[in-house]
Protein backbone atom coordinates (compact mmCIF):
# COMPACT_ATOMS: atom_id res chain seq x y z
CA UNK A 1 0.00 0.00 0.00
CA UNK A 2 1.35 3.40 -0.97
CA UNK A 3 1.45 6.44 1.24
CA UNK A 4 -1.35 7.97 -0.78
CA UNK A 5 -3.54 4.95 -0.17
CA UNK A 6 -3.16 5.19 3.60
CA UNK A 7 -3.35 8.96 3.83
CA UNK A 8 -6.40 9.85 1.76
CA UNK A 9 -9.85 9.56 3.36
CA UNK A 10 -12.96 7.89 2.00
CA UNK A 11 -15.58 10.03 0.30
CA UNK A 12 -16.76 12.90 2.50
CA UNK A 13 -20.28 14.27 2.78
CA UNK A 14 -19.33 17.52 1.05
CA UNK A 15 -18.09 15.50 -1.92
CA UNK A 16 -21.44 13.75 -2.07
CA UNK A 17 -23.12 17.16 -1.89
CA UNK A 18 -20.92 18.23 -4.80
CA UNK A 19 -22.00 15.15 -6.77
CA UNK A 20 -25.67 16.00 -6.27
CA UNK A 21 -25.09 19.42 -7.81
CA UNK A 22 -23.16 17.90 -10.70
CA UNK A 23 -25.81 15.27 -11.44
CA UNK A 24 -28.32 18.08 -11.96
CA UNK A 25 -26.49 18.63 -15.25
CA UNK A 26 -27.30 15.03 -16.22
CA UNK A 27 -30.99 15.70 -15.57
CA UNK A 28 -30.80 18.87 -17.66
CA UNK A 29 -29.11 17.05 -20.53
CA UNK A 30 -31.87 14.42 -20.47
CA UNK A 31 -34.51 17.16 -20.62
CA UNK A 32 -32.95 18.49 -23.85
CA UNK A 33 -33.37 15.11 -25.54
CA UNK A 34 -36.87 14.57 -24.20
CA UNK A 35 -37.99 17.65 -26.13
CA UNK A 36 -35.75 17.16 -29.18
CA UNK A 37 -34.99 13.55 -30.09
CA UNK A 38 -32.88 14.00 -33.23
CA UNK A 39 -29.28 13.65 -34.34
CA UNK A 40 -28.43 17.35 -33.97
CA UNK A 41 -29.54 17.60 -30.35
CA UNK A 42 -28.01 14.21 -29.54
CA UNK A 43 -24.67 15.49 -30.79
CA UNK A 44 -25.05 18.66 -28.74
CA UNK A 45 -25.89 16.70 -25.60
CA UNK A 46 -22.91 14.38 -26.06
CA UNK A 47 -20.60 17.34 -26.67
CA UNK A 48 -21.77 19.09 -23.50
CA UNK A 49 -21.58 15.86 -21.51
CA UNK A 50 -17.98 15.31 -22.60
CA UNK A 51 -16.96 18.83 -21.60
CA UNK A 52 -18.78 18.72 -18.27
CA UNK A 53 -17.62 15.23 -17.32
CA UNK A 54 -13.97 16.15 -17.87
CA UNK A 55 -14.12 18.79 -15.19
CA UNK A 56 -16.25 16.70 -12.85
CA UNK A 57 -13.62 13.98 -13.15
CA UNK A 58 -11.01 16.66 -12.49
CA UNK A 59 -12.67 17.40 -9.15
CA UNK A 60 -12.59 13.67 -8.35
CA UNK A 61 -8.84 13.69 -8.88
CA UNK A 62 -8.66 16.88 -6.85
CA UNK A 63 -10.40 15.57 -3.73
CA UNK A 64 -8.54 12.27 -4.13
CA UNK A 65 -5.30 14.20 -3.64
CA UNK A 66 -6.50 17.19 -1.59
CA UNK A 67 -9.07 16.36 1.09
CA UNK A 68 -11.67 19.16 1.56
CA UNK A 69 -10.78 19.29 5.24
CA UNK A 70 -10.39 23.04 5.82
CA UNK A 71 -12.79 25.96 5.66
CA UNK A 72 -10.90 27.47 2.73
CA UNK A 73 -11.01 24.26 0.71
CA UNK A 74 -14.69 23.70 1.42
CA UNK A 75 -15.46 27.29 0.43
CA UNK A 76 -13.57 26.88 -2.81
CA UNK A 77 -15.42 23.62 -3.42
CA UNK A 78 -18.67 25.55 -2.95
CA UNK A 79 -17.47 28.00 -5.61
CA UNK A 80 -16.95 25.01 -7.91
CA UNK A 81 -20.54 23.92 -7.20
CA UNK A 82 -21.70 27.40 -8.21
CA UNK A 83 -19.90 26.96 -11.52
CA UNK A 84 -21.58 23.58 -12.13
CA UNK A 85 -24.96 25.04 -11.16
CA UNK A 86 -24.55 27.83 -13.73
CA UNK A 87 -23.59 25.25 -16.34
CA UNK A 88 -26.64 23.15 -15.46
CA UNK A 89 -29.04 26.07 -15.73
CA UNK A 90 -27.53 27.03 -19.10
CA UNK A 91 -27.67 23.50 -20.61
CA UNK A 92 -31.20 23.67 -22.14
CA UNK A 93 -30.34 26.75 -24.20
CA UNK A 94 -26.55 26.40 -24.29
CA UNK A 95 -26.50 26.33 -28.11
CA UNK A 96 -28.78 29.34 -28.29
CA UNK A 97 -29.04 32.42 -26.07
CA UNK A 98 -27.46 30.92 -22.91
CA UNK A 99 -24.13 29.88 -24.38
CA UNK A 100 -22.38 32.75 -22.61
CA UNK A 101 -23.60 31.47 -19.22
CA UNK A 102 -22.37 27.96 -20.02
CA UNK A 103 -18.95 29.40 -20.88
CA UNK A 104 -18.76 31.50 -17.72
CA UNK A 105 -19.81 28.58 -15.53
CA UNK A 106 -17.19 26.39 -17.19
CA UNK A 107 -14.48 28.98 -16.65
CA UNK A 108 -15.42 29.26 -12.96
CA UNK A 109 -15.19 25.49 -12.56
CA UNK A 110 -11.71 25.38 -14.09
CA UNK A 111 -10.33 28.41 -12.20
CA UNK A 112 -11.55 27.00 -8.87
CA UNK A 113 -10.13 23.58 -9.72
CA UNK A 114 -6.63 24.96 -10.38
CA UNK A 115 -6.83 27.24 -7.34
CA UNK A 116 -7.70 24.34 -5.05
CA UNK A 117 -4.83 22.27 -6.38
CA UNK A 118 -2.34 25.12 -5.97
CA UNK A 119 -3.64 25.75 -2.44
CA UNK A 120 -2.75 22.18 -1.45
CA UNK A 121 0.00 21.77 1.12
CA UNK A 122 2.06 19.00 -0.42
CA UNK A 123 5.61 17.88 -0.94
CA UNK A 124 5.59 19.25 -4.46
CA UNK A 125 4.21 16.30 -6.45
CA UNK A 126 0.72 17.79 -6.62
CA UNK A 127 2.16 21.12 -7.72
CA UNK A 128 4.08 19.43 -10.53
CA UNK A 129 0.99 17.53 -11.63
CA UNK A 130 -1.27 20.58 -11.78
CA UNK A 131 1.48 22.56 -13.51
CA UNK A 132 1.19 20.07 -16.38
CA UNK A 133 -2.60 20.03 -16.36
CA UNK A 134 -3.45 23.71 -15.78
CA UNK A 135 -2.42 24.91 -19.28
CA UNK A 136 -4.57 22.17 -20.86
CA UNK A 137 -7.58 23.09 -18.73
CA UNK A 138 -6.91 26.78 -19.35
CA UNK A 139 -7.03 26.21 -23.11
CA UNK A 140 -10.32 24.33 -22.73
CA UNK A 141 -11.76 27.16 -20.63
CA UNK A 142 -10.71 29.74 -23.24
CA UNK A 143 -12.27 27.74 -26.07
CA UNK A 144 -15.55 27.12 -24.22
CA UNK A 145 -15.81 30.69 -22.93
CA UNK A 146 -15.06 32.22 -26.34
CA UNK A 147 -17.46 29.85 -28.04
CA UNK A 148 -20.17 30.81 -25.57
CA UNK A 149 -20.12 34.38 -26.85
CA UNK A 150 -20.16 33.37 -30.51
CA UNK A 151 -22.98 31.79 -32.46
CA UNK A 152 -23.79 28.96 -34.82
CA UNK A 153 -20.93 26.95 -36.23
CA UNK A 154 -18.32 28.99 -34.36
CA UNK A 155 -19.70 27.91 -30.99
CA UNK A 156 -19.98 24.27 -32.01
CA UNK A 157 -16.52 24.30 -33.56
CA UNK A 158 -14.78 25.85 -30.56
CA UNK A 159 -16.54 23.55 -28.10
CA UNK A 160 -15.67 20.54 -30.27
CA UNK A 161 -12.04 21.74 -30.31
CA UNK A 162 -12.13 21.90 -26.49
CA UNK A 163 -13.38 18.31 -26.39
CA UNK A 164 -10.57 17.28 -28.75
CA UNK A 165 -8.05 18.81 -26.35
CA UNK A 166 -9.67 16.84 -23.52
CA UNK A 167 -9.39 13.55 -25.43
CA UNK A 168 -5.72 14.27 -26.12
CA UNK A 169 -4.99 15.45 -22.57
CA UNK A 170 -3.59 12.14 -21.22
CA UNK A 171 -0.97 12.22 -23.97
CA UNK A 172 -0.03 15.85 -23.32
CA UNK A 173 1.11 15.47 -19.70
CA UNK A 174 3.25 13.25 -17.53
CA UNK A 175 0.79 10.86 -15.98
CA UNK A 176 3.37 9.44 -13.57
CA UNK A 177 3.22 12.63 -11.49
CA UNK A 178 -0.32 11.82 -10.33
CA UNK A 179 -1.13 9.56 -7.38
CA UNK A 180 -4.42 7.76 -6.79
CA UNK A 181 -6.02 6.47 -3.62
CA UNK A 182 -7.86 3.48 -5.09
CA UNK A 183 -10.51 3.21 -2.37
CA UNK A 184 -11.56 6.85 -2.52
CA UNK A 185 -11.32 6.99 -6.33
CA UNK A 186 -13.48 3.93 -6.96
CA UNK A 187 -16.00 4.87 -4.29
CA UNK A 188 -16.43 8.41 -5.65
CA UNK A 189 -17.11 7.21 -9.18
CA UNK A 190 -19.47 4.53 -7.92
CA UNK A 191 -21.41 7.13 -5.97
CA UNK A 192 -21.90 9.38 -8.98
CA UNK A 193 -23.19 6.41 -10.98
CA UNK A 194 -25.78 5.51 -8.33
CA UNK A 195 -26.77 9.16 -7.85
CA UNK A 196 -27.20 9.56 -11.61
CA UNK A 197 -29.36 6.43 -11.78
CA UNK A 198 -31.42 7.77 -8.87
CA UNK A 199 -31.85 11.14 -10.55
CA UNK A 200 -32.99 9.38 -13.72
CA UNK A 201 -35.70 7.61 -11.72
CA UNK A 202 -36.79 10.99 -10.33
CA UNK A 203 -36.90 12.43 -13.85
CA UNK A 204 -38.98 9.50 -15.05
CA UNK A 205 -41.32 9.93 -12.09
CA UNK A 206 -41.83 13.61 -12.92
CA UNK A 207 -42.93 12.60 -16.41
CA UNK A 208 -45.98 10.94 -14.83
CA UNK A 209 -47.29 14.18 -13.31
CA UNK A 210 -49.83 14.80 -16.07
CA UNK A 211 -50.36 11.16 -17.06
CA UNK A 212 -53.63 9.36 -16.43
CA UNK A 213 -52.98 6.38 -14.17
CA UNK A 214 -54.16 3.14 -15.74
CA UNK A 215 -52.72 -0.35 -16.09
CA UNK A 216 -50.53 0.61 -19.03
CA UNK A 217 -49.13 3.71 -17.33
CA UNK A 218 -48.33 1.77 -14.16
CA UNK A 219 -46.68 -0.95 -16.24
CA UNK A 220 -44.39 1.64 -17.84
CA UNK A 221 -43.48 2.96 -14.38
CA UNK A 222 -42.68 -0.51 -13.02
CA UNK A 223 -40.68 -1.53 -16.09
CA UNK A 224 -38.79 1.78 -16.04
CA UNK A 225 -37.85 1.26 -12.40
CA UNK A 226 -36.82 -2.34 -13.07
CA UNK A 227 -34.59 -1.28 -15.97
CA UNK A 228 -32.94 1.34 -13.74
CA UNK A 229 -32.43 -1.39 -11.14
CA UNK A 230 -30.60 -3.57 -13.63
CA UNK A 231 -28.39 -0.64 -14.61
CA UNK A 232 -27.52 -0.55 -10.92
CA UNK A 233 -27.03 -4.32 -10.81
CA UNK A 234 -24.76 -4.24 -13.85
CA UNK A 235 -22.36 -1.86 -12.14
CA UNK A 236 -22.70 -2.92 -8.49
CA UNK A 237 -22.65 -6.70 -8.75
CA UNK A 238 -19.14 -6.93 -7.36
CA UNK A 239 -17.24 -5.58 -10.35
CA UNK A 240 -16.81 -2.21 -8.64
CA UNK A 241 -14.94 -3.93 -5.78
CA UNK A 242 -12.86 -6.00 -8.21
CA UNK A 243 -11.95 -2.84 -10.10
CA UNK A 244 -10.92 -1.11 -6.89
CA UNK A 245 -8.65 -4.03 -6.02
CA UNK A 246 -7.16 -4.05 -9.53
CA UNK A 247 -6.48 -0.31 -9.34
CA UNK A 248 -4.95 -0.68 -5.89
CA UNK A 249 -2.73 -3.55 -7.07
CA UNK A 250 -1.24 -1.51 -9.91
CA UNK A 251 2.21 -0.35 -8.80
CA UNK A 252 3.33 1.65 -11.83
CA UNK A 253 2.21 5.27 -11.16
CA UNK A 254 1.89 6.17 -14.83
CA UNK A 255 -0.17 3.08 -15.69
CA UNK A 256 -2.30 3.56 -12.58
CA UNK A 257 -3.03 7.15 -13.61
CA UNK A 258 -3.91 6.06 -17.13
CA UNK A 259 -6.33 3.47 -15.73
CA UNK A 260 -7.88 6.31 -13.75
CA UNK A 261 -8.29 8.40 -16.91
CA UNK A 262 -9.52 5.73 -19.30
CA UNK A 263 -11.45 3.31 -17.04
CA UNK A 264 -12.91 5.82 -14.61
CA UNK A 265 -12.91 8.76 -16.98
CA UNK A 266 -13.69 7.86 -20.56
CA UNK A 267 -15.54 4.59 -19.87
CA UNK A 268 -17.64 6.22 -17.17
CA UNK A 269 -18.78 9.03 -19.45
CA UNK A 270 -20.35 6.29 -21.59
CA UNK A 271 -22.13 5.00 -18.49
CA UNK A 272 -23.59 8.45 -17.85
CA UNK A 273 -24.54 8.85 -21.51
CA UNK A 274 -26.32 5.50 -21.27
CA UNK A 275 -28.19 6.58 -18.14
CA UNK A 276 -29.32 9.76 -19.92
CA UNK A 277 -30.51 7.85 -22.98
CA UNK A 278 -32.33 5.23 -20.91
CA UNK A 279 -34.14 7.87 -18.85
CA UNK A 280 -35.15 9.74 -22.00
CA UNK A 281 -36.46 6.57 -23.62
CA UNK A 282 -38.57 5.63 -20.60
CA UNK A 283 -39.90 9.19 -20.27
CA UNK A 284 -40.94 9.19 -23.92
CA UNK A 285 -42.84 5.94 -23.31
CA UNK A 286 -45.05 7.55 -20.66
CA UNK A 287 -48.56 7.93 -22.01
CA UNK A 288 -47.85 5.61 -24.95
CA UNK A 289 -47.79 2.22 -23.23
CA UNK A 290 -49.95 0.40 -25.75
CA UNK A 291 -49.09 2.63 -28.69
CA UNK A 292 -46.24 2.50 -31.20
CA UNK A 293 -43.24 4.63 -30.28
CA UNK A 294 -41.80 6.87 -32.98
CA UNK A 295 -38.55 5.40 -34.29
CA UNK A 296 -36.35 8.06 -32.60
CA UNK A 297 -37.94 7.32 -29.21
CA UNK A 298 -37.56 3.56 -29.64
CA UNK A 299 -33.94 3.97 -30.72
CA UNK A 300 -32.94 6.21 -27.82
CA UNK A 301 -34.42 3.78 -25.28
CA UNK A 302 -32.48 0.74 -26.49
CA UNK A 303 -29.40 2.76 -27.44
CA UNK A 304 -29.22 4.24 -23.95
CA UNK A 305 -29.12 0.81 -22.31
CA UNK A 306 -26.72 -0.49 -24.97
CA UNK A 307 -24.30 2.41 -24.46
CA UNK A 308 -24.34 1.78 -20.71
CA UNK A 309 -23.55 -1.91 -21.25
CA UNK A 310 -20.81 -1.13 -23.78
CA UNK A 311 -19.31 1.43 -21.43
CA UNK A 312 -19.25 -1.15 -18.66
CA UNK A 313 -17.72 -3.73 -21.02
CA UNK A 314 -14.94 -1.27 -21.82
CA UNK A 315 -14.46 -0.60 -18.11
CA UNK A 316 -14.15 -4.35 -17.42
CA UNK A 317 -11.70 -4.72 -20.31
CA UNK A 318 -9.47 -1.93 -19.05
CA UNK A 319 -9.49 -3.27 -15.49
CA UNK A 320 -8.86 -6.87 -16.56
CA UNK A 321 -12.16 -8.17 -15.15
CA UNK A 322 -14.12 -11.01 -16.83
CA UNK A 323 -17.73 -10.65 -17.95
CA UNK A 324 -17.26 -8.58 -21.09
CA UNK A 325 -19.07 -11.06 -23.34
CA UNK A 326 -22.24 -10.84 -21.25
CA UNK A 327 -22.29 -7.06 -21.58
CA UNK A 328 -21.78 -7.26 -25.34
CA UNK A 329 -24.54 -9.84 -25.74
CA UNK A 330 -26.82 -7.68 -23.63
CA UNK A 331 -26.09 -4.62 -25.78
CA UNK A 332 -26.92 -6.53 -28.97
CA UNK A 333 -30.08 -7.92 -27.38
CA UNK A 334 -31.50 -4.55 -26.31
CA UNK A 335 -30.73 -3.07 -29.73
CA UNK A 336 -32.61 -5.93 -31.34
CA UNK A 337 -35.67 -4.87 -29.32
CA UNK A 338 -35.98 -1.54 -31.15
CA UNK A 339 -38.58 -2.76 -33.70
CA UNK A 340 -40.80 -3.93 -30.83
CA UNK A 341 -41.06 -0.35 -29.61
CA UNK A 342 -42.36 0.74 -33.00
CA UNK A 343 -45.13 -1.81 -32.44
CA UNK A 344 -45.86 -1.23 -28.73
CA UNK A 345 -43.87 0.73 -26.15
CA UNK A 346 -44.55 -1.86 -23.44
CA UNK A 347 -43.22 -4.63 -25.65
CA UNK A 348 -39.86 -2.91 -26.04
CA UNK A 349 -39.60 -2.04 -22.36
CA UNK A 350 -40.36 -5.64 -21.39
CA UNK A 351 -37.89 -7.04 -23.93
CA UNK A 352 -35.10 -4.70 -22.75
CA UNK A 353 -35.75 -5.75 -19.16
CA UNK A 354 -35.71 -9.47 -20.01
CA UNK A 355 -32.40 -9.13 -21.87
CA UNK A 356 -30.83 -7.24 -18.99
CA UNK A 357 -32.13 -9.75 -16.44
CA UNK A 358 -30.97 -12.75 -18.45
CA UNK A 359 -27.43 -11.51 -19.06
CA UNK A 360 -26.93 -10.13 -15.53
CA UNK A 361 -28.25 -13.21 -13.72
CA UNK A 362 -26.44 -15.67 -16.02
CA UNK A 363 -23.16 -13.84 -15.54
CA UNK A 364 -23.61 -13.68 -11.75
CA UNK A 365 -24.52 -17.38 -11.47
CA UNK A 366 -21.40 -18.31 -13.41
CA UNK A 367 -19.30 -16.06 -11.18
CA UNK A 368 -20.75 -17.73 -8.06
CA UNK A 369 -20.03 -21.21 -9.45
CA UNK A 370 -16.45 -20.25 -10.31
CA UNK A 371 -15.95 -18.79 -6.83
CA UNK A 372 -17.26 -21.95 -5.18
CA UNK A 373 -15.05 -24.13 -7.38
CA UNK A 374 -12.01 -22.07 -6.46
CA UNK A 375 -12.86 -22.26 -2.74
CA UNK A 376 -13.31 -26.05 -2.91
CA UNK A 377 -10.01 -26.38 -4.77
CA UNK A 378 -8.20 -24.22 -2.22
CA UNK A 379 -9.75 -26.20 0.63
CA UNK A 380 -8.62 -29.46 -0.96
CA UNK A 381 -5.08 -28.19 -1.17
Amino acid sequence: MTAADTRAPRVSTIELFFDLVFVFTVTQLASVLVHHVDWAHTGQVLLMLGLIWWMYAGYNWLTNAVAPSSTTRRTLLLAGMVGFLIISLAVPEAFHEDGWAFGIGYAIVIVVHSTLFLHADDNGSIGRAIANLAPINGLCAALVLTGGFLHGGWRTGLWAAALAVIVAAPYLQRMGSWTINAGHFAERHGLVVIVAIGESVVAIGLAFRDAHLDAGTLAVAVLGLAIAYYLYWTYFSGDEARAEHALHAETDPARKARLGVFAYGYAHVLLLAGIVGTAVGVELSVGHATEPLPWPSAVVLSAGVAVFLLGHAWFLRLMGIPGIVYRLIGALGVLAAIPLGHWRALAQLAAVLVVMMATAITRDLRTVRQTRTTQIHDFGR
